[in-house]
């Protein structure tokens, strides 16, 4: 199948240390190149893919400092890798929803013939800034949304996107588990909290936890710098907890830091204060066999098996509680949950399955078209009408 996968510009492919839709654009990429389809990616130049790679820009536009609000760069790279892809002989064409500058995908796609699909990674509204700003330009772009085959990363997802009804499947991200090697049975004394600085990710959280059940932790985060009220809130409520005994803060630079934090840690604490889409700092702990433990919104509850990978806590009096029997959790078995669930070769098999009916679909579509425009006209009978 010759399949064209575009991915958003704003990280590299892959991604070095933090980037979540990167690291599954990549994975998926990976593994549908093994499985012998002719993959060809849209990307930056920084990308390094085993995929044909075309490249309109030189750098992902975060490397090069560019705002999440400075989306012209964004813009001409989706226009012109759309425009390539008209242009040429493609089975299926995959994009991806991430963030703002991505709403340009649904009006750009209109010129497409070829079947195509959208993975929603992130949560509508898209018409959002950084500094919390929200407008309704949302509403305008269903015009061309809704005729968008869309595919959910998580069910919860899926159920909180009530405009449209274009949704073609679910599909949990996944990982190539060869690169996330388990540790051996036991591991070091700290836990690990991962992700962007923000009050919605809950790092205050994590360690409000950390410091109730008396355990060591190390926060593995990216702080925002261009989103004030982030750095307020690093500032004010995570920064002075930060001791360099118990607290203490980790630079991740690259993907292989992050599997090695994870591989040692007795568990991951995430906390999250809002319905999160996905969550792939839950399944990357788990593919090392680090149990994990999290608050029961958004997707973890699809994800986790209380119990058998890690736990599902309702509120924060609970997560110290489990904290305490985290060692009952057998590494194994987590591994096992990640090798049965989540893997890079399932998603791209489910993956591989929708693009199979969206061909069908639309060759469905050319014939009907075409049987109905070449149907001869039948005379009208005027026999039998009145005459006025």
């Amino acid at each position: 199948m010759k399949i064209a996968q575009i991915a958003p510009p704003w990280v590299s492919l892959p991604p070095q240390a933090h980037g979540g839709t990167e690291n599954v654009i990549y994975q998926l990429v990976e593994e549908l190149v093994e499985l012998g389809h002719e993959v060809t990616v849209f990307a930056p130049a920084d990308a390094h893919t085993a995929a044909k790679q075309v490249s309109f820009i030189p750098k992902s536009l975060l490397t090069e400092g560019v705002p999440w609000q400075a989306n012209l760069k964004a813009y001409y790279h989706l226009h012109k890798s759309l425009e390539y892809v008209a242009e040429h002989d493609f089975d299926v064409v995959h994009t991806h929803l991430s963030s703002s500058s991505d709403m340009y995908i649904f009006p750009l796609a209109t010129m497409l013939t070829t079947p195509h699909v959208t993975t929603l990674h992130a949560y509508f509204p898209f018409d959002r800034t950084t500094d919390n700003w929200i407008g309704d330009a949302d509403h305008y772009f269903m015009e061309w949304a809704n005729h968008v085959s869309l595919v959910a990363i998580s069910e919860n997802a899926r159920r909180r996107v009530s405009h449209t009804t274009g949704f073609v499947g679910t599909v949990h991200n996944g990982l190539r588990l060869d690169q996330y090697t388990p540790t051996a049975p036991s591991a070091g004394d700290y836990f690990v909290w991962l992700g962007h600085f923000t009050y919605e990710n809950g790092a205050h959280l994590a360690i409000e936890a950390a410091k109730c059940a008396g355990v060591p932790l190390l926060l593995a985060g990216v702080k925002e710098q261009y989103n004030r009220d982030a750095m307020e809130y690093y500032r004010h409520l995570v920064k002075p907890s930060i001791d360099g005994v118990q607290i203490r803060t980790v630079r991740l630079a690259s993907t292989r830091d992050r599997i090695n934090l994870l591989r040692q840690a007795r568990g991951l604490l995430h906390p999250i204060q809002w319905d999160e889409p996905f969550g792939m700092a839950l399944i990357e702990a788990m593919a090392t066999g680090c149990p994990v433990i999290s608050l029961a919104r958004g997707a973890a509850p699809e994800l986790i098996d209380h119990g058998h990978s890690g736990f599902l806590a309702h509120n924060l009096h609970e997560m110290i509680a489990y904290i305490k029997h985290i060692d009952e959790i057998q590494r194994e078995d987590v591994r096992d949950h990640a090798e049965q669930y989540f893997s890079s070769r399932i998603m791209a098999e489910k993956y591989l399955h929708i693009y199979t009916n969206e061909i069908a679909a639309r060759n469905f579509s050319a014939r009907e078209a075409s049987h109905i425009s070449t149907q001869p006209l039948h005379p009208i009978n005027t026999h039998n009408m009145l005459s006025v």
